[in-house]
């Protein structure tokens, strides 16, 4: 048996600490020469008008020490893990299976109880002020990621089709309630559906111009898609206003009474002092329904045959045809599925912020929705769940550190480091778990017995 080699031997014989160690040193020196030119200069300019450098030393040198400590961590953890043994078949399941086991039994459930209560939770913690900007910023504003999430993982996660002019339904859906509240004076629960039919057929004319296209080139014609809506909204200003958006938009009322201080106010006819944190609840449980309802819909349909054509078309396209499925159909389909919960969520946004813009509508937020959808795991209802969780609710989270100011200068935003913090957390998940955070998938029907498939023996489409 050949003798290693002298570098061989001295590195087996390091410690996993040393090696740990050496690793964290080299992520550090990276990072710091990643975050100079990012973190470390700032320009600014001063009274006489002349652009200025001033360095950021004390928020560069943390942001390398996270990167170094969370190197060490991973290394040593990775390093000290010991082999794994062959489990007996009649062994007994260890905590993490039995954790894993509770967490599939009762943890939708649970979630979902947790998102009922948790107006009242708030309210509890954070007092009547406190609790309407978390359930307005962080409740509410997750929850429409939500559904905006769980339209496109119809079309991506299942179909495998890339979409990035999402944000196209979305606009379609807020503008098409905008104009048509304010115009005919009709009410949110007529134009709800409305809403979103519009934004479906819209969707099957975007779904007929690329049914032969697959991969970058789909992904190209769905982004000018969504530019071409953008370009629409600002230049056609006899409709839409442009720059200027639409504002006044009516909005939903609770079986026809209003949320307002008048004598026919929600808050007079149930003898209540008058405070917008009626609207705000209500509006609040309006959109968990709508979410809800999304999900539902949208694990039905998985288990029907379109959803299992869809699965077969992210799969294989030409095995999909050879088993005699419509492709053309089962695309279309996709497309205006995905964007009827667009233009539902698209619709709602309107109503709640009774003002839209062509700026709220820009490829950044079709972005994130495919962020959504991809971090939680390609497919999986309950990782878009999640991943909306931890991308819009980190967001709001950093707006409330303000501490940080007295750490790093009055003039440090933890917001302006959102994208920064989405990409480590972006490459952390592709390092970790490639597929997702939820990288397993139950059969859309089961055989015998329900088991679950891992993601490493399903295939991804690529468009």
């Amino acid at each position: 048996m050949r003798a290693g080699s002298p570098g061989e031997r001295v590195r087996n014989e390091r410690s996993p600490a040393a090696q740990a160690f050496r690793d964290a040193a080299f992520a550090g020196l990276i990072a710091f020469g990643l975050f100079l030119p990012l973190i470390g200069f700032l320009t600014g300019v001063n009274g006489s008008n002349q652009l200025i450098l001033t360095t950021r030393w004390p928020l560069l040198f943390a942001f390398v020490v996270v990167v170094a400590v969370c190197r060490f961590t991973y290394c040593f953890a990775r390093a000290s893990r010991p082999a794994p043994q062959p489990a007996s078949a009649t062994a007994a399941p260890s905590f993490p299976q039995k954790l894993r086991g509770y967490f599939a039994r009762w943890g939708i459930p649970c979630a979902i109880g947790f998102a009922i209560v948790y107006p009242f939770i708030v309210f509890v913690t954070a007092g009547a002020s406190g609790g309407q900007k978390w359930i307005d910023n962080f409740g509410i504003q997750i929850l429409i990621y939500v559904m905006l999430g769980s339209g496109l993982n119809i079309v991506v996660g299942l179909a495998g089709l890339l979409d990035l002019g999402y944000v196209a339904f979305y606009a379609v859906g807020a503008y098409s309630y905008a104009l048509l509240a304010k115009t005919f004076g009709l009410t949110f629960w007529l134009l709800l559906p409305l809403a979103g039919i519009l934004s479906s057929f819209w969707g099957i004319l975007l779904g007929f111009p690329v049914l032969r296209l697959r991969g970058d080139y789909l992904a190209i014609v769905t982004l000018a898609f969504g530019e071409i809506i953008r370009l629409i909204l600002i230049n056609w200003t006899d409709l839409t206003n442009g720059y200027a958006g639409i504002s006044g938009i009516p909005r939903p009322t609770f079986f026809g009474i209003p949320f307002n201080a008048d004598d026919n106010g929600f808050a007079a006819i149930f003898g209540l002092e008058y405070t917008p944190l009626y609207r705000i609840i209500f509006l609040y449980y309006l959109i968990l329904a709508l979410a809800l309802l999304t999900c539902f819909v949208t694990v039905r349909l998985r288990r029907l045959p379109i959803g299992r054509a869809w699965e077969a078309l992210r799969e294989d396209e030409i095995a999909c045809r050879s088993l005699g499925i419509n492709t053309t159909n089962t695309k279309l389909t996709a497309f205006a599925m995905g964007a009827m919960f667009a233009g539902f969520a698209g619709s709602f946004f309107a109503a709640r912020e009774a003002f839209i813009s062509p700026e709220s509508f820009t490829f950044i937020e079709s972005a994130t929705i495919l962020a959504i959808v991809v971090l939680g795991g390609m497919g999986s209802q309950i990782g878009v769940v999640i991943a909306a969780i931890a991308m819009i609710g980190g967001t709001e989270i950093l707006r409330q550190l303000d501490f940080l100011q007295k750490i790093f200068g009055p003039t440090f935003d933890p917001t302006q480091y959102r994208m920064l913090l989405f990409g480590f957390a972006m490459v952390a998940i592709m390092i970790w778990r490639p597929r997702g955070l939820i990288s397993t998938r139950e059969p859309s029907i089961f055989l015998k017995e329900r088991k679950t498939i891992a993601a490493d023996l399903v295939k991804q489409g690529h468009g």
